[in-house]
């Protein structure tokens, strides 16, 4: 019998569980974060997630993935992931420096944990998406993004039915200015002038993964094409 949508939704409350096998062993990570901690911080996250979105839940209400705007749910992501990865990697800090660049630094290596614009740390960003990562500024960084599948505001009104929050994949690596490309806009628009990651950047990014999850429908895990076809 198929689930009602009562049903689904509940069922959409638990976010998709991690497994450590599923992390890179020999990814190359800065400023003494490892994969474990990586991996503490996101099932931390799942933690708070679920536990928001069973007691939305129980109220009647629909789940934050279901109702914010993407943009300000990706925040929420990433964000969450700089709060809660210097708690498992005591080496790291969040940078307390109001809309500091980068979100976490070396602790101890600047006055108070803060700093308004440097080149030493760890920018993190929250995305739906594989590629085509955003940011304000092209400068050198090092960027580590946390790429998740969730429902959208759009989805109920499109007919999607509800799902459950998954991490899809987590990259990093160390980018400079060339690696990113600011995104034009016209005359008439009001969107914020951004800097995208390039192609080459992208590279960088995929080959120093940190996690992949083992979803079939992901590109890592697609059969290479000619065994979709039967041959050898």
């Amino acid at each position: 019998m198929t689930k009602n949508l009562d049903e689904l939704e509940l069922a959409a409350c638990t976010p998709i569980p991690l497994d450590i096998e599923h992390f890179n062993p020999n990814v190359v990570l800065p400023y003494g974060l490892t994969s474990q901690n990586v991996l503490d911080a996101m099932n931390d996250f799942l933690g708070f997630l679920g536990f928001i979105s069973s007691q939305l839940n129980g109220r009647g209400n629909p789940r934050l993935e279901s109702f914010l705007m993407q943009a300000n749910f990706s925040s929420i992501v990433g964000e969450y992931m700089t709060a809660t990865i210097p708690k498992f990697c005591p080496t790291l800090v969040k940078n307390r420096y109001h809309n500091g660049h980068p979100d976490m630094i070396p602790a101890g290596m600047y006055p108070n944990d803060s700093v308004q614009h440097d080149i030493h740390g760890i920018e993190v960003k929250g995305s739906r998406y594989l590629k085509g990562w955003q940011g304000h500024n092209a400068e050198d960084a090092w960027l580590m993004v946390f790429c998740f599948d969730a429902n959208r505001p759009t989805d109920e009104p499109d007919g999607l039915p509800p799902r459950p929050f998954e991490f899809l994949g987590v990259f990093g690596a160390q980018l400079k200015k060339e690696d990113w490309k600011f995104s034009g806009r016209s005359e008439t628009s009001r969107r914020t002038i951004t800097a995208s990651v390039t192609a080459t950047g992208h590279e960088k990014m995929f080959q120093n993964w940190i996690y992949k999850s083992p979803k079939p429908s992901l590109p890592w895990n697609d059969p290479p094409r000619a065994r979709r076809r039967g041959k050898a």
